[in-house]
């Protein structure tokens, strides 16, 4: 069973009273766990529903948000106000959760930006998950920034904020070019140039991860194709170096492009992601 619907940004937001689109997938029985989705720049909670399917086969209910300035979520593409509005949507989207399943098992689940911002979220919420999973996460750039590109960067979002500064190669998504042709054609995803804003704040985020990762302690899984040319794949693993977690895996699948569900090996890739989940769904009366 699928629902949609819209949950509005709070107040205190810097997008405040914006409407984010909201979908839940459920399971055909009771659910053992919530898994919150997180999808990443440029695409739309939509380009989910086989992981979703995948998921809620194996028992899980799964709530995911288009991000503002995303797919049917109000706001601008290519631009945000502050990284902190897609940390407002996803805080939204767990008190819609708690009230939904309060007493089930709760994981976060998050692809390229969407890994950024739960490690992001993780660092102020460290205590509401059984664990996370960030799939080709956006921790550190695919080429790294000079400091010029830097100040640039940074002068432009506060002068242009909305001014396109990055142009994303969308063949870098799959090695299936039926994948990239879909993405392409898709109305729903933005084909322009990450703003001045976006861009900056992206870094900004990256730069907070990277110096607070030893914060981040519960059960971590760390998915990576190691031919990503949009994320680094030495991002994942700059991770997996540096935080607190006893209990981390890092997978590094050869030959795999950014979007590890939307490759030609992605059944096996699920098969690792659900195989994950269930080997870390607390027991009953352990929460």
């Amino acid at each position: 069973m699928q629902t949609t619907e819209r949950l509005i940004l709070p107040t205190d937001s810097r997008a405040p009273g914006a409407r984010l689109h909201l979908k839940c997938w459920a399971p055909p029985g009771p659910a053992k766990a919530v898994v919150m989705l997180i999808h990443g720049y440029a695409e739309h909670l939509g380009r989910y529903e086989h992981v979703a399917a995948r998921m809620t086969a194996a028992g899980y209910a799964v709530y995911a948000v288009d991000h503002w300035g995303h797919g049917s979520s109000d706001g601008v593409p290519g631009f945000v106000p502050a990284f902190s509005v897609y940390l407002d949507g996803v805080e939204a989207l767990l008190a819609r959760v708690r009230s939904d399943h309060p007493r089930a098992p709760r994981f976060l689940v998050g692809h390229s930006m969407g890994g950024l911002i739960v490690a992001s979220f993780l660092l102020r919420h460290p205590q509401e998950f059984a664990g996370a999973v960030l799939s080709g996460a956006a921790i550190k750039p695919a080429e790294a920034p000079s400091a010029a590109t830097i100040l640039l960067s940074r002068v432009l979002s506060t002068l242009a904020p909305r001014m396109g500064v990055i142009q994303l190669d969308p063949t870098q998504v799959s090695r299936d070019a039926k994948v990239v042709a879909a993405y392409l054609a898709d109305p729903l995803v933005y084909k322009g140039r990450v703003g001045a804003r976006l861009g900056a704040q992206m870094l900004a985020a990256m730069g907070d991860v990277q110096a607070n990762a030893a914060r981040i302690a519960l059960p971590l899984l760390l998915m990576h194709g190691q031919c990503d040319g949009l994320a680094a794949p030495s991002g994942s693993q700059f991770l997996y170096d540096r935080v607190r977690s006893t209990d981390k895996t890092l997978k590094l699948y050869e030959g795999l492009y950014h979007e590890i569900f939307n490759e030609p090996e992605k059944q096996a890739v699920l098969d690792d992601l659900v195989g994950w989940l269930d080997a870390h769904v607390p027991a009953r009366g352990s929460r």
